[in-house]
């Protein structure tokens, strides 16, 4: 059998990078903690990443990549269900890249790149909500005298920008730790769909209470 080939350093690196952003949070973590975690002189890390900002960029750009095909899948959501598993499957991939999310207002005001590139992910995932609606009003979900629009897209959109920030300030010893992710998830999947709430067909309404019975706060 043969063996795989090792990865390569810079790949390397990039994870390990994340997993400290992710732990300790980009600003607590230098260049010279990644390369002592890895092993490395810092002259090694400055080779494939000289500066700080362009292993941020780098995630970012990772994260970007996986986002656009998940933000498609919009377009194929017909039902509170597949609404529930869309939103799971983006608060995941925020999850994944939770740093960015937790430190964004930081990271935005001290990273020209990473500012403009972000406005075009609060573009892109606000007309995907936007598709989401619609296709929950073509499957019959909502009814097609609803009033959710722009505005309720936009609402949605705050909230999955800013709910691990919410669950940090909210639980700042816990909620960001892997053993909490599936209820800081599911939860913020409810919050978001509980938008709809007033405009969700009783059926579907009730679906959603099920779904979301563990996560519902009184």
């Amino acid at each position: 059998m043969s063996k795989k080939p090792p990865r390569r350093t810079a790949e390397r690196i990039l994870e390990v990078t994340l997993d400290l952003f992710n732990r300790f949070g980009e600003p607590n973590v230098s260049t010279t903690l990644i390369s002592a975690e890895m092993g490395i002189s810092p002259g090694n890390l400055y080779y494939h990443y000289p500066a700080k900002d362009e292993l941020v960029n780098a995630l970012f750009d990772r994260y970007e990549k996986a986002l656009n095909p998940l933000l498609s899948a919009a377009d194929d959501v017909r039902h509170v269900e597949d609404a529930w598993l869309f939103f799971h499957m983006l608060f995941e991939l925020i999850w994944e890249h939770r740093f960015l999310y937790r430190d964004l207002n930081d990271l935005l005001s001290k990273n020209r790149r990473l500012e403009t590139h972000f406005q075009f992910v609060l573009k892109h995932t606000t007309q995907a909500v936007e598709s989401l609606l619609r296709g929950l009003l073509r499957g019959g979900a909502m009814p097609a005298q609803q009033p959710a629009g722009p505005a309720t897209a936009q609402a949605m959109v705050v909230i999955l920008t800013y709910w691990l920030s919410y669950e940090f300030v909210r639980e700042p010893r816990k909620a960001l730790e892997a053993e909490h992710a599936a209820t800081t998830l599911a939860r913020g999947a409810w919050h978001v769909l509980s938008l709809l709430e007033p405009y969700l067909e009783p059926a579907q309404r009730d679906h959603l209470h099920r779904l979301a019975a563990d996560y519902r706060q009184p």
